[in-house]
């Protein structure tokens, strides 16, 4: 059986829109609040790319999930640490392709020289906080009401994992 991760293509725009705009629309896991279009997606693909992996899960034909690498800072100090992030069409979550796009992506940064990988996780969301600690990643930073969406004020937690030590 092929590995079902393979780097993201322009044409898997529409289908990562359609695993992004869900959570934009109905959640405040992300903190956009407008959909995002097709092309807007592609140059977004595009940029990452330029410096970092953007990876899909595809399983028959269908994209079922992504994760990607981008700049923590644009600091020159920074260039070390990496932001990431990982989407599951919502279907798909609880099956293990988080956690396979994640060692598939901390593998392809470690010869980039990225040091620190960190994620955002909007707070509450258990599932996300369980998969980058089964990662290995540990809490580092808790922001109090730093976004606000549908009525009501957020929290961030953060969490880093240092790629120089063993993966879990």
């Amino acid at each position: 059986m092929s590995d079902p991760i393979r780097h993201a293509l322009a044409s898997d725009a529409a289908a990562i829109c359609g695993i992004y705009n869900y959570y934009v629309e109905n959640t405040t896991i992300s903190f956009e609040t407008e959909p995002v279009g097709v092309e807007t997606m592609q140059a977004r693909i595009a940029e990452v790319q330029s410096q970092f992996p953007w990876l899909v899960y595809e399983e028959d034909g269908v994209v079922l999930g992504y994760a990607y690498a981008s700049k923590w800072k644009p600091r020159a100090a920074y260039r070390h640490s990496v932001e990431c992030s990982v989407y599951l069409h919502q279907d798909a979550a609880g099956r293990g392709a988080g956690k396979r796009l994640y060692a598939h992506l901390f593998d392809a940064l470690k010869p980039l020289g990225v040091h620190l990988v960190i994620g955002g996780i909007t707070q509450p969301n258990p599932a996300s906080v369980a998969l980058h600690e089964r990662m290995g990643f540990v809490k580092c930073a808790h922001f109090s009401q730093v976004g606000r969406k549908f009525d009501r004020w957020l929290d961030v937690g953060y969490w880093q994992l240092n790629l120089e030590e063993p993966l879990q």
